[in-house]
């Protein structure tokens, strides 16, 4: 892939819309344009200053083809560093064809996927991580990750390893100095403060690889698993939930035979929710494998929530009992996870018979208990409140970094066990050139992240996940 010439995409979605914008950047972006461009003052862009708007025509020959907007943003104070004009045309989608194929006659290239900002990236305009949140910022779908998508992309992330690693180099720098004076037995490193450092370091990478449980949730939508028998309203507090009729409720038990998801925003949160198959004994083969998808979804659901009929409960011992049977398997198997057991269709029980299921509730410990209506959607609000409990948002309200992106979580630990060595080499008194090597492998993977350290591969799987147009 050659980044020397003159690249040209839609930038907004495809499709036909008011507006469109076509995006070229090179070189010769402007000449290009300049060319094909009438403007109504009769003046020429490359006259113009940077980041200024003009109103004129896109001509082809003797051809009109739209009244634009040119947008002019002159190298190095452009998006890719590079000489950068913004087309904006009306949303037809012949007339985006029409002016993208006219540049491409005239010389330019088709962007490839993410190629703008691979050129933001190869230019020094952004870091290979501030590169990525762009991509995360494109895509967020809520509050919470669009806030650290935006911390990601100013450089939060950036400056905190950038820091470590300047300082982890300067460290490096002098104990390599050593080896060159290895004769001497002399020591330029002074050991108690790159003993502080390591400690210091540690303690970060700790704390950025720790942010990676609760970041990869906030980003990808916490899942949360709706299970219990069949025919309780596992459906039914879906579409309550969701709002609309997302799965198929009826009378006959076991019409859920596969897991249905969705997902919803609940204060600034994703949340994506599993309707299971109901857990039964059955000698249906569709609905066992229903059955057993279930128990799969479970594994894989940050949060659990198990429903069940109140007044068939309130009214009968022996079900009250395999209730608690059924929630102690669950809270067994999987202990890590936030179980809440909701009694569903209380519309059918008096005030004092709730009051009594309460009482009766609380010998389930180790467990929330919500008293709801899924068909009158009440207790709807509360069982959204307790979810949003369960969420560690403290972290996004102290805007701290948080690391959501797998391949800055794998650098991360590669770091942290380099580091580790490091630290044992400081304490067991390892000569500097054994340090050293750990040293250099620590640096490595610090500058990975960031892209000090990067290949072609790796920027290619990065940069084809982008859109077209970015």
């Amino acid at each position: 892939m050659t980044h020397q010439d003159t690249i040209v995409a839609l930038a907004t979605p495809s499709g036909s819309g008011a507006i469109a914008i076509i995006r070229l950047s090179g070189a010769n972006a402007i000449t290009f344009v300049e060319k094909q461009f009438k403007s109504i003052s009769e003046k020429l862009l490359s006259n113009q200053s940077t980041h200024t708007i003009h109103l004129g025509h896109i001509v082809d020959s003797a051809k009109t083809i739209d009244e634009v907007l040119v947008s002019v943003f002159k190298n190095p104070n452009s998006y890719t560093g590079e000489d950068v004009v913004e087309i904006s045309c009306h949303g037809s989608n012949y007339i985006q064809q029409e002016i993208i194929q006219l540049f491409l006659r005239k010389g330019c290239r088709m962007a490839d996927a993410g190629e703008f900002t691979l050129r933001a990236f190869l230019n020094g305009k952004l870091d290979l991580s501030q590169a990525e949140a762009v991509a995360d910022l494109i895509v967020s779908d809520n509050a919470a990750s669009h806030q650290i998508a935006m911390q990601q992309m100013r450089g939060g992330f950036s400056s905190e390893i950038a820091k470590l690693r300047e300082e982890l180099l300067n460290f490096a720098s002098l104990i390599e100095l050593e080896l060159d004076f290895a004769e001497e037995d002399v020591e330029f490193a002074d050991r108690t403060q790159f003993k502080d450092l390591i400690e210091r370091i540690t303690f970060v990478l700790k704390r950025l690889i720790d942010s990676f449980a609760v970041g990869n949730v906030l980003k990808n939508g916490i899942p949360v698993a709706i299970v219990g028998e069949p025919n309780v309203g596992k459906s039914t507090l879906l579409n309550a939930l969701l709002n609309e009729d997302r799965a198929i409720v009826s009378e006959i038990a076991g019409t859920t035979r596969d897991t249905i998801e969705d997902e919803i925003t609940i204060g600034g949160i994703g949340f994506r929710f599993i309707d299971t198959a109901g857990i039964r004994e059955t000698k249906d083969t569709v609905e066992s494998i229903g059955i057993k998808k279930t128990f799969e979804k479970i594994e894989q659901s940050q949060v659990v929530i198990y429903l069940f009929e109140a007044d068939t409960i309130f009214n009968d011992d022996k079900k009250f009992q395999n209730l608690k049977l059924e929630i102690g398997k669950i809270k067994n198997k999987y202990p890590q996870k936030p179980l809440l057991v909701i009694a569903n269709k209380t519309d059918r029980l008096s005030d004092a018979e709730k009051s009594k299921l309460n009482t009766t509730l609380s010998a389930l410990e180790g467990s929330q208990t919500i008293l709801i209506s899924a068909r009158q959607k009440l207790g709807i609000d509360k069982l959204k409140d307790t979810l949003l409990s369960f969420v560690n948002t403290g972290a996004l309200r102290n805007n701290d970094t948080i690391v959501t992106n797998s391949r800055h979580y794998d650098a991360l630990l590669k770091a942290f066990e380099e580091i580790q060595k490091v630290q044992y080499g400081l304490e067991s008194g390892l000569s500097g050139d054994l340090l050293a090597i750990d040293i250099r492998q620590a640096l490595y993977h610090f500058g990975e992240i960031t892209g000090e350290i990067t290949n072609d591969d790796l920027l290619g799987n990065i940069f084809v996940n982008f859109c077209i147009g970015k």
